[in-house]
């Protein structure tokens, strides 16, 4: 399991739980519809990290004769479910909140409760925000923050990242909200600040959602990476021309490889074979990423 993946998720999980229970207290006390809102999604957060950690501990299963390239899939999977229950239960049950609430509008009572949690929440929240950005900042290498994320290979750093950002614009639209509504008198207000909350999962959702389709249908390795297969080929007298690089992740530490090679007709069964094993032997400890090399003697196809 991935060290960094599951620290921020830790970090996140503790502090989505501490946030729903004030939550849930204020909304009780208050009436808020934008603070009850705010209570359903730290409470699918809180579920969404516990699915991340059931994936992260899934994907180490070792492989089987059913699954003979192993479970590292099984993150992505998990993180797709995530992004689901983003759009279908949070954004979804705050719409229906705030729609609710501008149909049945009521007066909020001991507004300044909502103050206080907001406050705690956005301490809590701004803590495990910084930790999951920090952890993504450190393993994004070169690609700026948006590259990192279309490129990145381990959704679970990038999601709770995404998550804690919506989390925190979710709590500065609450608390205009609820302020608004104290100024004017009018619980309009407050009602739409759940709606916006609900449009801002739902957006996060399909992006999150969009960000792991890839991974769970095969995305291949990082373009260095293959670049670097290429030339490691390249560097074997025998090797006339490299016909053809396919890559695709397993997991986020797990490439697959299959290597198509023109080698030359003078070649003996012996060179090649002392060839391939230098070529496997090479790669993985160049990019132990790479966990399998298959290699295919072919004629290139201007032979």
């Amino acid at each position: 399991m991935d060290t960094s993946s599951k620290k921020v998720i830790l970090a996140a999980l503790a502090g989505n739980t501490l946030v729903a229970i004030t939550k849930f207290i204020a909304a009780s006390i208050t009436g808020s519809s934008a603070m009850i809102s705010e209570a359903i999604h730290s409470v699918v957060d809180t579920g969404n990290q516990g699915l991340l950690l059931y994936g992260l501990k899934r994907a180490q299963k070792p492989a089987d004769a059913n699954f003979p390239f192993g479970h590292g899939k099984e993150i992505y999977f998990w993180s797709f479910v995530v992004a689901i229950l983003i759009f279908a239960v949070g954004a979804g049950l705050s719409i229906y909140e705030g729609i609710h609430s501008l149909n049945n509008p009521k007066p909020m009572d001991n507004v300044y409760v909502n103050y206080i949690v907001l406050v705690i929440a956005m301490l809590f929240e701004g803590a495990a925000w910084y930790f999951a950005f920090k952890e993504f900042t450190k393993t994004k290498g070169k690609w700026g923050y948006i590259d990192a994320v279309k490129h990145g290979k381990d959704p679970s750093l990038f999601m709770v990242l995404f998550e804690d950002s919506a989390a925190m614009i979710g709590l500065a639209i609450a608390f205009i909200g609820i302020l608004l509504g104290q100024i004017t008198g009018n619980p309009m207000y407050d009602a739409i600040a759940s709606i916006l909350i609900g449009c801002i999962l739902a957006g996060t959702a399909i992006w999150l959602a969009y960000e792991t389709k890839g991974l769970l249908i095969g995305e291949s390795a990082k373009p260095e990476i293959v670049e670097a297969i290429h030339e490691q080929a390249n560097t074997h007298g025998i090797v006339d021309q490299v016909n053809e690089i396919l890559t695709m992740h397993m997991g986020p530490d797990f490439i697959l490889v299959n290597l198509s090679l023109d080698f030359s007709d003078t070649a003996t069964a012996g060179n090649v074979e002392k060839t391939i094993s230098d070529i496997d032997k090479q790669l993985k400890k160049q990019f132990p990423e790479i966990k399998r090399i298959f290699i295919e003697a072919e004629a290139s196809a201007k032979a």
